[in-house]
């Protein structure tokens, strides 16, 4: 399957899709889906015979600050089964930065959108484990954030042994 029959495809199962400008980019179909569809849409694209994509290769975030929406959530997707590629594009409004995670559909889903979480503070509803991954759990802010201050000074925390005490954020609740 082509990368434009790709594109006719996803755009004929997720309702309310649309092309992103330009429709096909390095050779690889682009679409942006509503937030809304968003959990229907992707179940819709791995579960079609025709699309199978089995694989979801990523997700990350995008910060456009000033821009309004301010963030895109972004899934490369993939089929193993046919080799052809998606990327499927969600804008977010910068107040209410939240969206259905996929961990449900796809098990990849779980590390990269704790990452989204904590560098962008984009929340990924129903995730089971929805904590930092990469900075520790007392950090502040979101550092990808273009409106991250750079100069900004993080809480002193104690010295912890992680053998003994591997993971003090998951009983505090965080």
């Amino acid at each position: 399957m082509s990368p434009d029959e790709v594109l006719a495809r996803a755009l004929a199962l997720v309702p309310g899709a649309t092309a992103a400008p330009p429709e096909l980019v390095r050779g690889q179909a682009v679409v942006i889906v509503p937030r809304e569809r968003l959990g229907t849409g992707l179940r819709a694209l791995r579960d079609d015979p025709g699309l199978r994509f089995d694989r979801l290769s990523d997700v990350t975030a995008v910060d456009y600050l000033p821009r309004e929406p301010r963030f895109e959530v972004v899934y490369q997707l993939h089929s193993l089964a046919h080799g052809h590629r998606l990327r499927v594009k969600v804008p977010l409004p910068g107040d209410d930065p939240e969206v259905p995670s996929a961990a449900a559909l796809w098990k990849s889903a779980l590390w990269a959108e704790r990452e989204a979480w904590d560098m962008f503070g984009i929340r990924f509803t129903d995730h089971p484990d929805l904590r930092r991954i990469l900075m520790y759990p007392e950090f502040q802010g979101h550092p990808l954030r273009k409106d991250y201050p750079v100069g900004r000074r993080q809480p002193l925390v104690p010295e912890r042994d992680p053998i003994a005490d591997p993971w003090p954020a998951r009983r505090a609740g965080v």
